[in-house]
């Protein structure tokens, strides 16, 4: 190769990597960003089809997500496991494949096999170590690849990778904090006798499962919750709203809080085996003089009455929502006088790295006060959060029984 030549390949390469990295992309959602990468691919490459397939980590499999050329894969959600046939094979391997003649290869999809792909060169679309799916091109004529060709494919999967793995991400974030959003309450219930209040932000790092509830049962009792799924993102948002669900039902079952819970453990190990949670349930009494407490692995509740320091209710926590017990632990009664308040959270509230758990307790027993819930919570969060960034979900409910006596 003269030099000439060499430069004129460099400068093709130069200008083939510029087509898949150009800023169009950043203001692209991820199907109009792959639409966009495969339909420059396949001009690049002078290829009949360029299919995208993502990752399914739940079933391990690959799903078609965006096609050119063999369109149909898409509306026909295509999916292939990992493993098992040619994008399997290249999932599984996250290393080029290379087919000469599909004909006579193991190929899954059999759209292939229709389209009279006759060469296929499949690469593993991988972003900081993690699999994010396959990427491929095929032709109808007999095809060899040069290494510029396949190194161009990698470039190109590596593209979308980091692109479908940055934007995957903003989107689950946005869904999960969406869907925790409607899972709690825009507004408290107003009920006679009570004062609320409450305060909720997601942490900067990730959404997490944090809720809180409150409801009136049909017996006139109050029911109250606070809990925390473990995990963040998605996933725990999801099993947030289902164990929400679950709960609200089995408290139209039982007055019982210990119960309630129970039942929730029951319904989370078959259905939710991997889930687990920290949940509080409280049930006041119609005529707001005391409440039932039951803790499945919870934080104490802290309860302030008029002319006395705030303290955590003494309570003995029971073992989490998804770790499977027979009998749980009776439930807690506490008095409720006239005036009293009653502060629910989440460990985000209280917890700093470095510290231990109890002084961030102490310091939420200095900040409560028995006044109007939404002056004491102004003075929780200024006192237990001020400017400093929340690391995780904070949550946090008031009640206050009347000041005028029985309610």
């Amino acid at each position: 190769m003269d030099h000439a030549s060499g430069l004129a390949d460099a400068a093709r390469t130069l200008e083939n990597l510029r087509a898949i990295t150009d800023e169009a992309f950043a203001h692209m959602n991820v199907d109009e960003l792959l639409d966009t990468l495969l339909e420059r691919v396949r001009r690049i490459l002078q290829v009949d089809t360029a299919v995208v397939l993502l990752l399914d980590r739940q079933a391990r499999e690959l799903v078609a997500t965006a096609a050119r050329g063999i369109e149909e894969e898409v509306p026909q959600a295509v999916h292939v496991p990992v493993g098992q046939g040619f994008a399997g094979r290249v999932a599984a391997e996250r290393r080029p494949v290379y087919i000469e003649d599909v004909a006579t290869a193991n190929v899954f999809n059999p759209l292939l096999v229709r389209r009279g792909l006759r060469s296929l060169l499949g690469v593993p679309l991988v972003a900081g170590g993690t699999l994010m799916g396959v990427m491929h091109v095929g032709t109808l004529d007999a095809r060899r690849f040069t290494a510029e060709e396949v190194e161009f494919l990698q470039a190109a999967a590596a593209r979308a990778a980091l692109a479908v793995r940055s934007l995957m991400s903003q989107a689950e974030r946005a869904g999960a904090l969406e869907l925790q959003r409607s899972l709690v309450p825009a507004t408290l219930p107003a009920i006679p006798g009570v004062e609320l209040a409450a305060r909720y932000r997601p942490g900067d790092a990730s959404v997490g499962g944090d809720w809180y509830d409150v409801f009136t049962l049909p017996s006139g009792e109050i029911g109250i919750v606070m809990g925390d799924v473990a995990g963040h993102g998605f996933p725990a948002a999801v099993v947030m709203g289902r164990m929400r669900s679950a709960l609200r039902a089995y408290a139209l079952e039982s007055g019982d809080p210990s119960e309630v819970l129970g039942k929730l453990d029951r319904k989370m190990q078959h259905f939710e085996p991997d889930a687990t949670a920290t949940v509080l349930y409280v049930v006041c009494d119609p005529s707001l003089r005391r409440a039932k407490v039951a803790s499945a692995g919870h934080l104490p509740p802290v309860l302030a009455s008029p002319g006395l320091p705030a303290r955590c209710v003494d309570i003995k926590p029971d073992v989490l929502i998804g770790l499977g017990v027979e009998d749980r632990l009776p439930p807690t009664t506490v008095e409720l006088p006239p005036g009293s308040l009653l502060c629910l959270y989440t460990d985000g509230l209280v917890e700093r790295r470095g510290s231990a758990i109890n002084d961030g307790i102490d310091r939420l027993c200095e900040a409560v006060f028995a006044g109007p819930p939404e002056a004491v919570s102004a003075a929780v969060m200024a006192a237990l959060i001020g400017r400093r960034p929340a690391q995780d979900d904070v949550a946090l409910l008031l009640l206050r029984r009347d000041t005028c006596g029985e309610g």
